[in-house]
């Protein structure tokens, strides 16, 4: 009796497998938590972009006699100590926030990274230079370090901006050498060496692109804690200056008003919680996503469901 043998072409059923595979941002977006994540960032950004335009008052426009007003409906969120709305003032201060986030993550970003490449790619005495530094920077509490370089910088939004970049670089560049040292193993890498190929096009061609998911990751979550490390310096009168908006100094000006005008501290502190906590649910999204296993589960988790 003749077994019956597959007739098919082996490479074109992998094809049509990776063909029907779903993307990354449709198994992201399949995800409820992960895309409730999305959803409040689109607002939070929609309102960094827009909240000039939206705001139903100038954010510095005084009224003493509507002053420590409640909720309502000519002021959503109230007013404070000098009758400002609030509202319009929260709305505006998303752009402070998220601009201190990306500008501050992207320094971090830009510096671990090449820290970690270099640490894990190169090896020896440059990863041992190298991560001793980091080791150094590591042993500061996150917030007592940025304090001390916005205290020798002077406080204000770029001082803010470059404290919160420096401090989380470590955590970068930590990221970046553990995969980049996985990677530099790899049969691709060890052929590209073994052909001549320059350190430089190894690196960029076949090692960046292997780590890219760990580190989009770490940008996810390194995001909602400079939007906390922004608020806490601005709370303690060493971030954004008045009279720009942010939500730290918000309830830095709010806290001699919470026994008689709660809303004062509640509406930005909440404005915090969630930004920060959609940041946190896109990156456990993202992690599941950008992980080879998980996706895999989640891709089957979806081809069952239809």
């Amino acid at each position: 009796m003749n077994a019956s043998l597959p007739t098919g072409d082996p490479s074109a059923e992998i094809d049509e497998a990776v063909d029907e595979s779903p993307g990354t941002l449709r198994l992201l977006l399949r995800n409820p938590i992960s895309l409730a994540g999305c959803v409040v960032l689109v607002a939070v950004v929609a309102a960094a972009l827009f909240g000039p335009l939206l705001a139903p008052y100038g954010v510095n426009d005084t009224d003493i006699t509507r002053a420590l007003q409640g909720p309502s409906s000519a002021h959503w969120f109230g007013t404070d100590d000098l009758g400002r709305d609030q509202f319009s003032r929260v709305l505006v201060a998303a752009r402070v926030s998220m601009e201190v986030a990306l500008v501050s993550v992207g320094i971090s970003l830009v510096a671990g990274v090449t820290i970690g490449l270099a640490a894990g790619f190169l090896a020896g005495k440059t990863d041992s230079v190298l991560m001793r530094i980091v080791d150094v920077l590591f042993a500061f509490p996150v917030l007592l370090l940025a304090l001390a370089i916005v205290a020798v910088l002077g406080p204000g939004l770029t001082s803010a901006m470059i404290a919160i970049g420096v401090v989380y670089t470590p955590i970068f560049a930590r990221v970046t050498r553990a995969s980049t040292l996985s990677v530099r193993t790899e049969p691709y890498v060890q052929a590209s060496r073994t052909m001549g190929t320059g350190n430089g096009y190894i690196v960029w061609h076949h090692v960046l692109p292997n780590i890219s998911g760990p580190v989009i990751v770490q940008t996810s979550l390194s995001l909602a804690f400079a939007i906390l490390s922004e608020a806490a310096l601005s709370f303690l009168g060493l971030g954004v200056q008045p009279p720009r908006p942010s939500w730290g100094r918000m309830l830095f000006d709010a806290q001699d008003f919470i026994g008689v005008a709660w809303w004062m501290s509640v509406f930005p502190g909440l404005a915090i919680l969630v930004t920060t906590l959609a940041f946190n649910l896109l990156g456990d999204g993202l992690g599941q996503v950008l992980d080879p296993q998980r996706r895999t589960a989640l891709a089957a988790q979806g081809g069952g469901r239809r």
